[in-house]
């Protein structure tokens, strides 16, 4: 009888893969907040083939990471395990005939496995990378993946939006938000927006059409006539956007992806729901450098924190109300 072999965690897969022991990583060892995440030495991971090794100079934070630190979303299991997808870099070694050494790379790699990216170095498919336009910093870069692709896959993929739709993004200064307002406006659309009293400037000078002020005006009682909705916020603004969309109309939720009771009410109305989970895509984030490289995208950086003080960058995190992204540096 044949007994099953148990799965190996994220650290004892990382562990296993590597060969070199000249690299630093964020890792913890606990559940917590972010005085559980420290520094420690390990090995570079060796890539396999299809794979490169990537000398990482920038690292995006996003909040999906405070929550599998802390524990309240368990997708990493229990620790120890390296947190973070969002990463550009160096390509230092190449295992594959997409890119060679020396070429400037970004992605997503892994995601929902984990890619071990708080780290100076990461193994990943070539095919979860592309090239990062000379037009973008390396901080940019590793700033708009997990943010671009759901944007790019809610909006493009999924909704089909195009010219002359109208398109209600919640939560505009986010990082999701600030990405799909201009995602939005370079396919053509007529933008409106929900966004705090201290980020109406910016998410105008995104490109929005209508900003409104969550804190003072209820969108649900003021927007008509919207094609798509692109919910970032969950709560009850995907619910309370069923009455602003046409006949017909389109939500896409990046929070509420399985509520299928909410899913339900949408198509007893007669409109369309779909829940968004991103996933690596080597087109859409060549997509995302194109509107890049045609200055129709920029990705916005808040703040940017050195590697070593990661848990003051989760603190932040933590905080919430972030305008764009942090993003930590090597």
């Amino acid at each position: 009888m044949s007994h099953p072999v148990p799965a190996q965690s994220a650290a004892e897969s990382l562990s296993s893969q590597r060969v070199d022991p000249s690299m630093r990583v964020i890792t913890q060892q606990h559940l917590g907040g972010p005085e559980m995440l420290t520094l420690a030495d390990a090995p570079k991971p060796r890539p396999l083939p299809t794979e490169v090794l990537v000398r990482v100079e920038a690292i995006g934070l996003n909040p999906l990471e405070a929550r599998l630190r802390d524990g309240e979303f368990p997708l990493l299991g229990r620790p120890p395990f390296i947190l973070g997808w969002d990463i550009s870099g160096v390509v230092e070694q190449a295992l594959t005939w997409r890119f060679r050494p020396g070429d400037e790379v970004f992605g997503m790699p892994l995601f929902p496995r984990a890619a071990n990216a708080y780290a100076e170095f990461v193994a990943a498919p070539a095919l979860h990378l592309v090239r990062k336009p000379a037009s973008l910093s390396h901080v940019e870069a590793a700033a708009l993946p997990i943010v671009g692709l759901t944007a790019w896959q809610g909006l493009v993929d999924l909704a089909g939006v195009r010219a002359g739709d109208r398109v209600l993004v919640h939560g505009g200064g986010g990082g999701v938000g600030h990405v799909a307002i201009q995602i939005a406006k370079a396919f053509g659309a007529h933008v409106v927006t929900t966004a705090g009293a201290s980020k109406r400037e910016f998410v105008a000078g995104l490109g929005a059409d209508e900003v409104i002020d969550y804190a003072t005006v209820d969108f649900a009682e003021t927007v008509r006539d919207i094609d798509v909705v692109l919910d970032t916020l969950g709560g009850d603004t995907a619910e309370r956007s069923l009455h602003v969309l046409r006949p017909g109309g389109h939500l896409v939720t990046a929070v509420a992806d399985e509520d299928t009771e909410l899913a339900g009410k949408f198509e007893a109305a007669g409109l369309r729901f779909s829940g968004i989970g991103v996933d690596p895509d080597p087109i859409a984030l060549r997509g995302l450098a194109e509107l890049v490289e045609h200055g129709k995208l920029r990705i916005h950086v808040q703040q940017t924190f050195p590697f070593e003080r990661v848990a003051d960058a989760h603190r932040l995190l933590d905080g919430g109300h972030l305008q764009g992204k942090l993003v930590l540096t090597l």
